[in-house]
């Protein structure tokens, strides 16, 4: 493991709930809990630490998500299941006819005779 990555694991251990998503707040935070010389390296750790925090919460958040449509879908699936057993086939209850509505149908125009000259 690399410097990096081990300076920002040993830092997280002790202090992840000071470090959020944004840069800027996690090298000030990084000042308050360890002492870096190097501007280099505390640029360095603290994107690390940022890049971390954001992937956790990326899948975090994919996880709710995914988590919430299965649980959807199983909504759904049993909702499906209740209304095919609550109709039956044949119960003439249930029976839709299908037609069309001649209310408001016009008879067509009978065809008017062509002259020829």
């Amino acid at each position: 493991m690399d410097r990096i990555k081990r300076l920002s694991y040993e830092v997280l251990e002790k202090h992840k709930s000071k470090f959020g998503e944004n840069f800027t707040d996690n090298k000030k935070s990084l000042d308050q809990v360890a002492i870096v010389r190097s501007k280099g390296l505390k640029n360095q750790v603290a994107g690390y630490i940022t890049n971390l925090i954001k992937k956790e919460n990326r899948e975090t958040e994919f996880n709710l998500s995914k988590a919430t449509a299965s649980n959807d879908e199983d909504n759904l699936v049993e909702d499906n299941t209740k209304i095919k057993t609550e109709i039956s086939p044949n119960s003439e209850e249930n029976v839709i006819e299908v037609g069309v509505d001649t209310t408001d149908v016009q008879e067509p125009n009978e065809p008017s005779e062509e002259k020829t000259d």
